[in-house]
């Protein structure tokens, strides 16, 4: 009798152990999700951790963070499938015309002109101040006043599809776009999620408060821009008679140019851009042209025809949200359009 009762202490003191080990895992399992939930949604976990945890956190994070874009160095694909399928997606932005044009001889068109990703998202989309991918992934999904919506990264890049090339959308679960997100997740991948770092988006300028000066955008032109856009505005084709292969310099309107629903067609956004990349050798440290010429130029560039996008008044469903420089209506003021485009906001 006295054998089954220690035996059956000793069995019931061994359960009670596995329990106490259980609850413990159970414990730390818990925990490590709630830190990954937490980091995912941008929030600050030095709350929930050790001091000794948080000690090594923040030497990670400081190691493989990424906080400006100057010092961003392109990493080597690992040979794996997933770097293969981003190797490719680096192509198709900076070869969007030869792979997904209107004169591509792979397969569907999607592209509606012969422009490349590359051809604003400078250096395949590496270039400080001119709407990089370095940490995108790390942004998004993110609210869209556009859309009315929180926007995925997929939705984000057929905007750009639908407007800057005119083109259709790319199906989401398609190899294209699959490699477009690829490589872009590979150019952010040393950027804390959540995070925004120096050089995303475009410079700041200072707007004059006054119309634009299309006569002086025209002398600007002349002087800064037709040595590569040429004094037509449609660029320079890398091979004449093989508009497959793209161009050297874009067109910055007509029929092959983006159209008036993209970003670009906006003279603020455009007056941003051409502060702090053009004309070529141009950066953030280092503007070529004054806030004034970047002004005028890019009304200038936008005064000419170019593709009209469909349902354009769907567009921004809270009007409040609609950039001001926004050159087609609805608008929720009651300035005139020629306001909305050329100024003065």
């Amino acid at each position: 009798m006295k054998n089954n009762l220690n035996q059956s202490q000793n069995l019931f003191k061994e359960v009670n152990k596995i329990a106490q080990q259980t609850r413990i895992v159970a414990g730390l399992f818990i925990f490590i999700v709630l830190v990954i939930v937490f980091q995912a949604l941008g929030f600050n976990t030095e709350i929930l951790q050790s001091p000794s945890v948080s000690q090594e956190t923040e030497k990670i994070v400081s190691h493989n963070s990424l906080r400006d874009i100057k010092d961003f160095k392109v990493s080597p694909y690992p040979e794996t499938e997933e770097g293969k399928i981003a190797a490719y997606g680096e192509k198709l932005i900076k070869e969007t015309q030869k792979y997904l044009g209107p004169n591509n001889k792979f397969g569907a068109v999607y592209s509606g002109n012969n422009l490349a990703c590359t051809s604003c998202h400078l250096n395949g989309g590496t270039k400080a101040y001119a709407a990089p991918y370095i940490g995108l992934s790390a942004l998004f999904p993110i609210y869209s006043g556009r859309e009315g919506k929180v926007a995925t990264l997929e939705e984000r890049i057929n905007g750009c599809f639908e407007r800057s090339m005119n083109g259709k959308k790319l199906p989401v679960e398609s190899d294209e776009m699959i490699a477009i997100v690829s490589y872009i997740k590979h150019l952010s991948k040393d950027v804390m999620v959540g995070s925004r770092i120096e050089g995303q988006g475009f410079v700041k300028i200072d707007a004059p408060n006054r119309k634009a000066d299309l006569t002086h955008g025209e002398t600007v032109f002349k002087s800064q821009c037709v040595s590569c856009h040429q004094s037509d505005g449609q660029g320079l084709v890398k091979k004449s008679g093989s508009m497959e292969e793209g161009y050297i310099y874009p067109p910055l309107w007509g029929n092959d140019s983006f159209n008036d629903g993209a970003g670009m067609g906006r003279m603020l956004t455009a007056a941003k851009f051409i502060k702090g990349n053009m004309p070529l050798g141009a950066t953030s440290e280092s503007p070529i042209l004054t806030d004034e010429e970047a002004y005028d130029v890019a009304a200038y560039i936008n005064s000419f025809e170019r593709p009209s996008k469909l349902a354009k008044e769907k567009d921004y469903p809270d009007l409040n949200k609609k950039p001001i420089d926004s050159p087609y209506p609805p608008f929720a003021d009651n300035k005139p359009q020629e306001q909305h485009k050329y100024g003065p906001f």
